[in-house]
C-alpha cells in the first residue's frame, strides 16, 4: 500500500502524522511511504531523516494525496484539503466530527474511508489513540492556566502554588478521565488546592486513592458546579462523551458568579466544549474574555509541544497503521474490533451512531 504523510496546515499545528521510526517500519513491511517536504520540521524531523528511513519526499500536499492509498495525519482535514481527498482513500487522523457539520458533510461527499483516532476503542472502553494526546493536553492545561492567571493577561494575579504565608491557588477540574487526572496531577504538583468532579464514582474512588490529600473529589452536578466556580481560580474542562458533542456543564449565566480574572481552559473544545461560551481558538490568538472571565480554548493544544506529541502519537497509532496497510481497511477492521470502532464515515455514509445523532441522521450501521 502507498501511505502518505502530508504537512499539517491547521493554524500553528507543528505535529506530523508519523516519525521516521514509523516510516521505517512501514517500509520494512514493503509499503511505499510518501512524505511531503518539510512535514516533520516542526517536530524536529527533517527530510533526510525520512529519506534515510526509506520514504520518498514529495514537494506538494496535492502530490501526497494524489499518490497515496492511505493518508495518515494528526488533525482533521481543513477546507483547503477537502477536494484533495479521493473516493475510497483511507484517511486516518483525529476527526472530531461532532464539532463540525461542515467537515462531516465534506467527508461524506468525498466518499473516503474516515477512521478517527478518537473513537478507536479497546474492550475495556479505553481510547488508546486519544489517551496520549489527552495526557499531553491535561498537563498543558495547567501550564497554560497558570500563565493566564497572571495579571498582565487579565488573570486574577494568582500564583497557583502560593508562597509561605499566602494560600495556594484553587483549581476545579471537570471530569476524572485522562485529561482530568493529568491536570489534577500537574496542579497538585505545583501545590494548588484541587477539586475534581465526575459522575463516575469508580473514577472518583480511583482519584482518591492515587492523589495526595490536597486533591479532593466531588460528584458532578449543576448544584456542585455552581458552588465551586465561585471560589476557584482556574477551571479545567476535561469532559468527554465518546464521539459525541460534549455537554455544556458551565452555562453563560454562570460566568457572573466567577471572580473577575478567573481562567477557564476548555480541553473539550475539540468536541464542542463543555462550557457554553467556548469557541475554538488558536495558539496564535489563544484567549478571549467574556464577563471578565478568561477563556483559553485552543483546539490543538498538544501542537505546542510537537516533538513530545508526535512521538507519543506514533507510538500508539503505528500498530493500527500497519494493520490497515498490510490487510486493507475491510479485513483489518473485521479482525480488530477496536479499529472497527474507529470507522466514522465510510464511502459517503455515517457509520458511527453518536455522530449521526449529533446531526439528526441515521447511521448505516451502529
Amino acid at each position: 500500500m502507498t501511505v502518505g504523510i502530508p504537512k499539517e496546515i491547521k493554524n500553528n499545528e507543528s505535529r506530523v502524522g508519523m516519525t521516521p521510526a514509523g516510516v521505517f517500519e512501514l517500509v520494512k513491511n514493503n509499503h511505499t511511504v510518501y512524505v511531503q517536504s518539510g512535514a516533520g520540521e516542526g517536530s524536529g524531523f527533517f527530510n533526510q531523516d525520512y529519506q534515510q528511513a526509506g520514504a520518498t519526499i514529495l514537494d506538494t500536499i496535492g502530490q501526497v494525496y494524489a499518490m497515496s492509498d492511505m493518508i495518515v495525519k494528526v488533525k482533521e482535514p481543513i477546507a483547503e484539503e477537502y477536494n484533495l481527498i479521493q473516493d475510497g482513500q483511507i484517511v486516518f487522523t483525529y476527526f472530531h466530527f461532532a464539532s463540525s457539520e461542515a467537515l462531516t458533510k465534506a467527508m461524506i461527499r468525498s466518499k473516503a474511508i474516515c477512521i478517527a483516532y478518537e473513537t478507536v476503542e479497546d474492550e475495556d472502553g479505553s481510547l488508546p489513540l486519544l489517551t496520549p494526546m489527552s495526557e499531553v493536553a491535561g498537563r498543558m492545561a495547567i501550564q497554560q492556566g497558570a500563565k493566564y492567571l497572571e495579571k498582565p493577561v487579565r488573570g486574577k494575579g494568582v500564583l497557583l502554588g502560593g508562597v509561605p504565608g499566602v494560600s495556594p491557588g484553587r483549581v476545579l477540574v471537570l471530569g476524572a478521565g485522562t485529561v482530568g487526572i493529568q491536570a489534577a496531577k500537574m496542579a497538585a504538583g505545583l501545590g494548588a488546592q484541587v477539586t475534581i468532579l465526575d459522575v463516575n464514582m469508580k473514577r472518583l474512588r480511583y482519584v482518591n486513592d492515587i492523589m495526595p490529600s490536597h486533591v479532593v473529589t466531588g460528584f458532578s452536578n449543576e448544584f456542585n458546579i455552581r458552588k465551586h466556580i465561585k471560589t476557584n481560580d482556574l477551571i479545567i474542562g476535561g469532559v468527554l462523551l465518546k464521539g459525541a458533542k460534549a455537554p455544556n456543564l458551565i452555562t453563560r449565566d454562570m460566568l457572573k458568579d466567577m471572580h473577575p480574572g478567573t481562567v477557564i481552559v476548555d480541553v473539550a473544545v475539540d468536541q464542542g466544549g463543555c462550557v457554553e461560551t467556548t469557541k475554538p481558538t488558536t495558539h496564535e490568538d489563544p484567549i478571549y474574555i467574556i464577563d471578565d472571565v478568561v477563556h483559553y480554548c485552543v483546539a490543538n493544544m498538544p501542537g505546542a509541544v510537537p516533538y513530545t506529541s508526535t512521538v507519543a502519537l506514533t507510538n500508539v497509532t503505528l500498530p493500527y497503521v500497519l494493520k490497515l496497510a498490510n490487510l486493507g481497511w475491510r479485513s483489518a477492521c473485521k479482525l480488530d474490533r477496536s479499529l472497527e470502532k474507529g470507522l466514522n464515515v465510510v464511502e459517503g455514509e455515517i457509520v458511527y451512531k453518536e455522530i449521526a445523532e449529533t446531526f439528526h441522521l441515521e447511521p448505516v450501521f451502529a
